[in-house]
């Protein structure tokens, strides 16, 4: 007879590896503490970084 292969279950872990929240567009962003002042526009700039991934986001206040 062949020989008897065992079959292991995969974990949640390796299933959904790449199917993070983050690329799927969910980030949880955060207020970053410092304060830039854009002279471009002339007013003051918000810096959001996500908590997950380091993204960082500009957003004119």
């Amino acid at each position: 007879m062949g020989d008897v292969v065992k079959f292991r279950r995969v974990p949640a872990r390796q299933k959904h590896k790449g199917k993070t929240l983050c690329r799927s567009g969910f980030h949880k962003w955060e207020p970053i503490k410092d304060r830039p002042f854009d002279v471009r526009q002339g007013r003051l700039v918000t810096r959001f970084r996500c908590r997950r991934c380091g993204a960082i986001r500009t957003e004119a206040t």
